[in-house]
């Protein structure tokens, strides 16, 4: 029998009328950027949701401008109606400080006409002392309109109270499932501003899921997305462009590059995309670097391959360019995309699925041992002081993802760099572990006396 799946909730209105922060207190957790900016919000951003025992999925959408000349305006309202279209049930969101606008009765009308379950909150109500801020609200026409404010709690328990009878997992219509039952490839897409990470997005799921515009900094938030080929799923995280804190003016933006870097964190795989006219700046490099130091594998994906001139020699002369100013990741496969165009894109699964797999291996301790005692035949540590030798004794792999191995010696504090580096290499080699970052751990053996 498969698995049940989870009402899909959406929360709808004009730019600042506090979705995020509904959002944020239904997820339990700061997952989307709150401001008093309009406009923070641009794409779909979904989490999963409990109250009470009853589990669904909430989405946040940008805000719904009905009527706009502003091309990203008119795509966050394309990312609005299709979150409309995949949820079961819709919340629209008013502004209670603000009161009833035409683009608030527009919204209404539009909702009304679908055949979904609306419930109209009119936000910002922070006492009974505004209560009469909502009563504009009751010329839209509708049954109930339930006053709440989503940053003090105030009126939020009676509402949740009438939402959650709405969500009965039984009847659920089938929508996308819930992201954390199944373990798939969780691949965060970095890179500087305009360096094409939503157009990418857009075309591994086939639909415009993200909003892609050539303003630089469009994308803010970091964006869950679920793709689906040949019967596998991957878990994409688009994040705002990282700009050098130099450039960094805003406050808004400040957590945006904040955001992108804990995406990182939360990633199995970083997929770095470089400009293929540019191939690696310094802002390239910390980008990866940081990657790197957090054990994350590292696809390097050259975008806008379309826009350079080629000769049978570019990818190469590029591959060796890229491995000069990335030394610490010699390792890391290099592929060559337009995003616009789709060249070479369906590379990325097949690329992250290795890396995956890799990342997930885990090697026997005896096998292990056999391994070691031919590395160190060939090439030994070398001495401690001078006049002691240091000794490796055994090694073991403690965890996956990364693949992290022990090394029990007696000297710990006196295996060089250059060796630990010579251990990683054999190991990556010997056991195909390919582009997935290894971690070495040297220890002292306890339980024995050393000269």
């Amino acid at each position: 029998m498969g698995r049940k799946q989870k009402k899909v909730v959406a929360l709808v209105g004009r730019p600042n009328v506090g979705k995020s922060t509904l959002f944020n207190r239904l997820a339990g957790s700061r997952k989307a950027i709150v401001d008093d900016t309009p406009g923070l919000t641009r794409d779909r951003n979904y989490a999963d949701a409990t109250i009470d025992d009853k589990s669904f999925v909430i989405v946040d959408t940008g805000g719904f401008e009905p009527r706009t000349d502003d091309d990203v305006l008119a795509q966050m309202r394309t990312q609005t109606m299709v979150a409309v279209e995949q949820a079961n049930v819709i919340i629209f969101m008013g502004d209670g400080q603000v009161g009833l606008t035409p683009s608030d009765k527009e919204i209404v009308r539009i909702l009304q006409k679908t055949d979904k379950k609306v419930f109209y909150v009119v936000n910002k109500i922070d006492s009974e002392k505004s209560e009469s801020n909502y009563v504009d609200f009751f010329q839209l026409g509708v049954e109930s309109i339930y006053a709440m404010s989503a940053k003090t709690r105030y009126g939020l328990r009676d509402f949740l109270d009438v939402l959650i009878a709405e969500i009965d997992p039984d009847l659920a219509d089938p929508v996308q499932e819930t992201l954390s039952e199944v373990v798939i490839p969780r691949v965060a897409v970095v890179g500087r501003p305009n360096v094409g990470k939503s157009t990418l997005i857009n075309l591994l799921v086939g639909e415009e899921r993200l909003v892609a515009n050539p303003t630089p900094g469009t994308t803010r938030d970091s964006i869950d997305t679920i793709v689906k080929r040949n019967g596998k799923e991957y878990l994409f995280i688009d994040t705002a462009g990282i700009r050098r804190r130099a450039r960094i003016t805003d406050r808004v933006e400040t957590y945006s590059v904040q955001k992108a870097f804990r995406s990182i964190d939360r990633a199995d795989v970083a997929l770095v995309m470089l400009d293929a006219e540019e191939i690696v700046t310094d802002q390239d490099a910390r980008i990866a670097g940081y990657a790197h130091d957090k054990c994350r594998c590292v696809v390097l994906a050259l975008n806008k391959w379309d826009t350079i001139k080629k000769d049978p020699k570019t990818f190469d002369s590029c591959v060796s360019e890229i491995r000069r100013c990335l030394k610490f990741l010699d390792f890391a496969p290099v592929v060559s995309i337009s995003a616009l165009h789709g060249t070479r894109c369906v590379k990325v699964f097949d690329l992250i699925d290795d890396i995956f797999e890799k990342f997930r291996k885990r090697v026997s301790t005896a096998t292990l041992n056999k391994f070691l005692e031919t590395v160190l035949a060939q090439h030994p540590p070398g001495m401690f002081h001078r006049s002691k030798k240091v000794k490796i004794y055994y090694v073991t792999q403690g965890r996956i993802a990364p693949p992290v191995f022990t090394f029990f010696c007696n000297y710990p504090e006196a295996i060089h760099f250059s060796y630990r580096r010579f251990l990683e290499n054999r190991l990556r080699e010997y056991f195909d572990f390919g582009g997935s970052p290894l971690k070495l751990v040297f220890k002292k053996r306890v339980g024995k006396t050393y000269d």
